[in-house]
């Protein structure tokens, strides 16, 4: 599942430029993301628009299916904020899986933040170690994801190992 997308237009940006975009992703995910001070940039990346800080992309924005704008983290984004909402915990028999991009199935979901509704924006994290592994729209809500045993739970989007994951910055 390979994307040739390059980083382009890549230009630094004002805080107060961008301060509504980090509003609302900090309200969708209760989280701070505490940039005062730092360098902001954004830049485009394929079809996705990134915010990068302090030259690490931490944040994007996308389109789901109906043209509905969305910003949520990066899975980098994630390694500081563990604890951010609309996460997703699976077993470590879908780690493989997802590390190769693949959509992850609701076999191995074992968790997720109650607040997940269908074409939700979600992160996956493994359920030992909370680590970020993949970020993807969801199909089904929370309690479908949790107590189903067929189906595809999350279309992936993103995930660690893909280009976005290795770009150097």
């Amino acid at each position: 599942m390979s994307r040739d997308w390059n980083m382009k237009k890549r230009r630094p940006v004002r805080r107060k430029k961008i301060t509504p975009l980090l509003n609302t992703l900090e309200q969708a995910l209760n989280i701070d993301l505490e940039v005062d001070g730092a360098f902001l940039e954004m830049a485009e990346y394929g079809p996705w628009t990134m915010v990068l800080v302090d030259k690490v992309a931490k944040a994007i924005e996308v389109e789901n299916e109906d043209n509905v704008r969305f910003v949520f983290l990066t899975l980098r984004g994630f390694l500081e904020h563990d604890d951010a909402a609309k996460w997703v915990e699976v077993d470590h028999g879908a780690i493989p899986f997802l590390m190769k991009g693949a959509d992850c199935m609701v076999a191995g979901v074992h968790g997720a933040d109650p607040t997940i509704e269908v074409g939700d924006l979600v992160w996956i994290r493994d359920m030992t170690h909370k680590r970020p592994l993949a970020i993807g729209w969801a199909t089904m809500d929370a309690e479908d994801l949790t107590n189903m045993t067929k189906g595809k739970g999350i279309k992936t989007m993103h995930w660690v190992g893909d280009e976005l994951w290795d770009m150097e910055l």
